[in-house]
């Protein structure tokens, strides 16, 4: 029994109202930029089936209404997934775009599904209307949001900018751009989503909020440093300053309800005013004074991570910053100011650390695991205090849980650049590649990592290839969870620029999972794969192997469909089989590599342009010697 005209008419109205609110929707400027146009494109497509249906007068049956009803309810959800991609803090999005892109995959999948679901032949549409259906419908089935997402230069980019104090002017540059934070008012505009994020986020944002100031801090010299006439006084006029701001309430002592100026953190995981806090317990309390909870320890750790959100919520409000108060007594550590007990509490982990307890070691390479993450001076005093050597030690320990809390307190001790030296210095490289061999997977994936920022430095690259880290690295690759593999592509790139480690990678066989990655575009390891094989095909070995793997269908595939990235890398690597070795070169004009070139050399990056451009004189010579020959 076939479905009420009005039934049909409300239900097309909803799905016409929902694509038309959908193409309403702003231009994303942000990370998702791509897979939002993309989703909003082919949402826009489906509206003449909408539209057609709405006005004829065929009447649709129960079944039929049924799937119209499951496709609004799935476009509905992309409408709200579209809304969320496009607002909040962009740097918070591309520390998370991993869980962005499942979310945009669930949604796309949604509604590929239920697409399927609808006979488009039993429906009295236009061979037009049927023909565009049937082509959005074949869209949806092949989108892969985690390729769009993908982006093994941003990677590389994001952790140099956040592992090194000065990074390379470039690296921000590229960041700013691929961030769409190029100016001051993009940067204010940033800071201001701020501490809505961290009260969205219930306060458990961990170290990424340190991550998003730190990187924000850099980023904002580096448009300062690009635009020099955009001074002080000029960023005092973009700011919007308000005349009495309502205070969030995360940023109030839970004592005093003042804004805190210099906010620390107690044993039971809140954080008060220091002279607040410090009057209560100087009063005898040996509780906690918000959860009533009896405190294990009295020592006062400082919350960074709240006091660069405060400060960045004053400035974007025109309030002059909070001064600290001086009466509480503190130490240089490294040029930055820590607090006596600050102090006491990691020397008393040291001594915990070095004990034959392994109870006791395991709970204080945890505790400096946590310490080192939280920020810099952290670090630096962790490092003074000579936590190194003990923790390079516990790395051999038989305790799997201890082995991980030393490989990834190295890890958070690393991001500071003198504490590499020491780490290496300390003869950590062969104790880190044993337990990137044998240990459990997350102290494995932390070890690749902490390889990959000990490499940043040229001298340890040599040092680490020498010392058998290549072959478990590619290990890892192949078996590793998504975040391990990421991790280990990651340290083999950054130790291929040597050259000597491109002929190690090469002989432990990294080309056949290269090679694999390629060819399952939907593992979202596509980017990592064509950037290693670019920088090992520059090398003999590299090349000869490579060819062996009968790449030259896929790469141009890639150069036919790739992203911009993808495509120059791809043609990279086709350039390199090609020079000097006609049969390669025979290959790639088989599988039709002249016309992709052709569109790659006037549409491509730059580097892209110019490798299509030498591939095709290339192909051009072997034609004319192939035209003398049979003359």
């Amino acid at each position: 029994m076939g479905g009420s005209e009005s039934s049909k008419g409300v239900v097309m109205g909803r799905l016409v109202e929902c694509i038309k609110e959908i193409s309403g929707l702003p231009e994303c400027q942000n990370l998702c930029k791509r897979v939002y146009g993309n989703l909003v494109r082919r949402v826009k497509l489906l509206s003449p089936l909408f539209e057609e249906l709405k006005d004829g007068d065929e009447s649709l049956s129960d079944e039929q209404l049924q799937s119209f009803e499951s496709l609004f309810v799935a476009l509905d959800s992309a409408k709200t997934l579209l809304k969320d991609a496009n607002q909040g803090s962009k740097l918070y999005q591309a520390l998370r775009r991993n869980d962005t892109a499942d979310k945009f995959q669930k949604v796309t999948e949604k509604i590929e599904a239920v697409l399927s679901e609808i006979p488009y032949c039993k429906l009295e549409i236009s061979e037009e209307v049927r023909e565009q259906i049937e082509l959005v419908h074949a869209q949806f089935k092949r989108a892969k949001a985690q390729t769009e997402f993908a982006d093994i230069q941003l990677d590389l980019d994001m952790a140099v900018a956040q592992k090194e104090k000065d990074p390379d002017p470039a690296v921000l540059k590229r960041l700013s751009e691929k961030l769409h934070l190029r100016t001051i008012n993009d940067l204010r505009k940033e800071s201001s989503e701020l501490p809505e994020l961290l009260i969205t986020s219930g306060g458990e944002l961990g170290d990424s909020f340190e991550m998003i100031t730190s990187l924000l801090s850099k980023l904002r010299e580096c448009v300062l440093t690009e635009n020099p006439e955009v001074g002080t006084g000029e960023c005092e006029k973009l700011s919007v300053k308000h005349r009495s701001p309502v205070i969030p309430d995360d940023f109030r002592c839970p004592i005093s309800l003042e804004l805190m100026k210099d906010p620390v953190i107690v044993s039971t995981g809140q954080t008060y005013e220091r002279s607040c806090i410090q009057k209560w317990l100087d009063a005898g309390h040996k509780t906690c004074p918000k959860t009533q909870q009896t405190l294990v320890h009295t020592a006062l750790t400082p919350n960074y991570v709240l006091k660069s959100l405060i400060a960045l919520w004053c400035e974007s409000n025109g309030i002059e910053l909070p001064k600290k108060q001086g009466s509480c007594r503190t130490k240089k550590c490294g040029g930055s100011s820590l607090s006596d007990c600050d102090r006491t509490a990691i020397s008393a982990l040291l001594d915990k650390l070095m004990s034959n307890d392994i109870e006791q070691q395991r709970a204080a390479a945890g505790e400096l695991r946590l310490l080192a993450k939280r920020n810099a001076d952290n670090r630096v005093c962790i490092a003074e205090a000579g936590a190194i050597p003990p923790l390079v030690d516990l790395l051999s320990s038989s305790d799997p849980r201890t082995q991980e809390h030393a490989v990834t307190a190295l890890l958070n001790l690393s991001i500071n650049e003198s504490n590499k030296g020491t780490i290496v210095n300390a003869g950590a490289i062969p104790d880190i590649v044993d337990v990137l061999k044998n240990g459990s997977m997350e102290a494995r994936e932390n070890a690749a990592a902490t390889l990959f920022s000990l490499s940043v430095l040229d001298e340890n690259k040599v040092q680490i290839g020498a010392a058998g880290a290549i072959p478990a690295l590619i290990k890892l690759l192949c078996e590793g969870t998504p975040r391990g593999k990421k991790d280990a592509a990651t340290a083999i790139f950054n130790l291929s620029i040597y050259q000597g480690n491109k002929a190690r990678a090469v002989k432990a066989g990294i080309v056949v999972p290269l090679i694999q990655f390629l060819k399952d575009a939907g593992g979202g390891m596509v980017d990592e794969a064509l950037a290693i094989m670019a920088i090992l095909a520059s090398h003999h070995e590299g090349r000869v192997a490579i060819g062996q793997a009968e790449p030259i269908p896929i790469l141009v595939e890639v150069i036919r469909t790739g992203s911009p990235r993808n495509r120059e890398n791809a043609a990279a690597v086709l350039w390199s089989l090609c020079t000097g070795d006609p049969l390669q070169l025979k290959l790639a004009k088989e599988h039709g590599a002249e016309a992709a070139l052709q569109e790659l050399s006037e549409n491509g990056t730059d580097r892209a342009k110019r490798k299509a451009g030498s591939i095709l004189e290339l192909l051009q010579r072997m034609e004319g010697v192939d035209n003398l020959q049979n003359s």
